[in-house]
């Protein structure tokens, strides 16, 4: 290896091991509720304690306590309270992301009649995906799976079938005319529906196994699904095929993340909008944690919602109740709740949120398509996102508060502003602002290709991130203690 590229390599060096880790979550998250099970395992291993939601918080909660629970086990909430906090005196300093990414999900009744000779599946488009990116890749299968116990019990279980056992494949190029590979149309209903098995080679196993105890029940759901699939995820829970009562399934794209670049600068993975949010505030949470509690006066929470991808309004997105109840339940449970209006109100001035969603790194080879000014880049750290139109929650406050934060902590900042003449998407941020009143920012890691079934950002932005938050966490207090407005 020659020097410079020795150099080169050796710049990176110090940031490989966060990002190999990041590598192993992203790969064991192939959806929201894989992913909220992975950070559920890594708060229960730094003694964080488990809430219900159907159990009071007050008398549950005390200074210096470690707490986290889930709604529909695919939106989380996790918080430590600091040894020294006061009713009132002390604030929520709060890290948003999301649980989901663009994917395929299997259809209420995944059943499709055969189709020249091959077994289809059916699915629906998730979120505003790349589609013509989902072509040609090996697919696995996850989710939800709800069981019927033979006592009647319904539990919950996940489930991750990770060979490559479904693929939407692109049709040849002989096929197609000069215009239709100019295009490349997809259409979502017709072209995406992938092949799990050529219907000849499976009919005979069909038969002697899954069909027969298919017959066993009246079920009127399990007769409209595949019965490749219902047994596929019976053999991987080693359960019966009768005892699947329900599911929620999504494909995604076996390939593991990876490191990649010369100097391995670049990781390369699905999921990266938004699970490398989630991965980093983890990181950054466990790390507050383990700098001690002692001394810290306020509430420190991470949360990440299900469903920003589809707009944010269910029951346990961004748009629902949980991140407004959160605060005012854990507040009640601290005594400075809706019994005291004045100190909930002070409470909430005293509050800060971090929306924090994967932003748009320049692409050198459309680099027209950002504004001149505002094209951030990937490894150069993260990025406040500015919308005067309000796709974003980011105003002058705010993201002064960002930038100063990042100036205490030494760490390096980004712009992006939408050109004019392009469309802006959005993010939690306007909606948890709304929800709660609380003074939002919005700003991300940079990425290549939002929206694809694999993505790339700078290994690099992790630690950015992490060294960020970390900061937010640590002196978020201090500087707002010198803002008199």
């Amino acid at each position: 290896m020659s020097s410079t590229l020795q150099r080169l390599t050796s710049s990176y060096a110090k940031h490989l091991p966060l990002a190999e880790d990041a590598c192993k979550f992203l790969t064991a998250s192939p959806d929201p509720f894989h992913a909220v099970a992975e950070c559920v395992k890594k708060l229960e291993q730094a003694g964080f304690r488990a809430l219900q939601n159907k159990a009071a918080f007050t008398g549950n909660l005390e200074a210096g306590g470690k707490y986290y629970y889930t709604v529909h086990q695919s939106t989380l909430v996790a918080f430590t309270v600091g040894q020294k906090y006061v009713p009132g005196q002390g604030g929520f300093h709060v890290i948003g992301g999301h649980t989901d990414s663009p994917n395929l999900k299997v259809k209420p009744r995944s059943l499709k009649p055969p189709k020249n000779g091959c077994i289809m599946l059916g699915v629906e488009c998730y979120g505003g995906g790349l589609w013509n990116t989902w072509f040609d890749r090996d697919l696995g299968i996850s989710g939800k799976i709800l069981v019927r116990s033979p006592d009647g019990k319904i539990e919950s279980k996940l489930v991750n079938i990770t060979d490559p056992v479904a693929r939407v494949s692109n049709l040849c190029i002989h096929l197609q005319s000069g215009e239709e590979r100019k295009a490349f149309k997809v259409n979502k209903e017709d072209h995406t529906s992938p092949i799990l098995a050529t219907e000849a080679e499976m009919k005979k196993v069909l038969e002697e196994s899954t069909e027969e105890q298919l017959n066993k029940t009246e079920d009127s759901w399990k007769s409209q699904q595949e019965p490749l699939l219902l047994q596929l995820i019976a053999e991987k829970l080693g359960i019966p095929v009768e005892q699947i009562a329900d599911f929620e399934l999504n494909l995604y794209d076996t390939q593991g993340a990876a490191l990649g670049g010369v100097a391995k600068e670049f990781l390369y993975s699905a999921r990266l909008d938004n699970l490398a949010t989630v991965f980093v505030a983890m990181e950054a949470i466990l790390a507050h944690t383990k700098d001690g509690l002692a001394d810290d006066e306020d509430i420190k929470v991470v949360v990440f919602f299900d469903h920003e991808e589809v707009g944010s309004d269910s029951s346990h997105g961004a748009g629902s109740p949980v991140i407004e109840e959160a605060i005012r339940r854990i507040s009640a449970g601290l005594g400075s709740g809706a019994d005291s209006p004045d100190l909930y109100a002070q409470t909430i001035n005293k509050s800060f949120i971090l929306s924090i969603d994967q932003a748009h790194a320049v692409h050198p080879n459309y680099a027209g398509k950002h504004e001149a000014t505002h094209a951030p880049k990937m490894n150069a750290g993260l990025v406040i996102k500015t919308n005067q139109n309000q796709r974003y929650a980011t105003n002058g406050v705010t993201g002064f508060v960002l930038r100063e934060l990042a100036r205490m902590g030494s760490l390096p900042i980004q712009e992006f502003c939408v050109r004019n003449d392009c469309p802006c998407g959005s993010t939690i941020g306007p909606t948890i602002s709304t929800r709660t009143g609380v003074r939002t920012v919005d700003a991300g890691m940079p990425q290549l290709s939002m929206h694809s079934c694999r993505e790339v950002m700078g290994t690099m932005d992790l630690t950015h991130g992490v060294e960020l938050f970390k900061t937010f966490f640590k002196r978020f207090r201090e500087l707002d203690e010198k803002m008199d407005f």
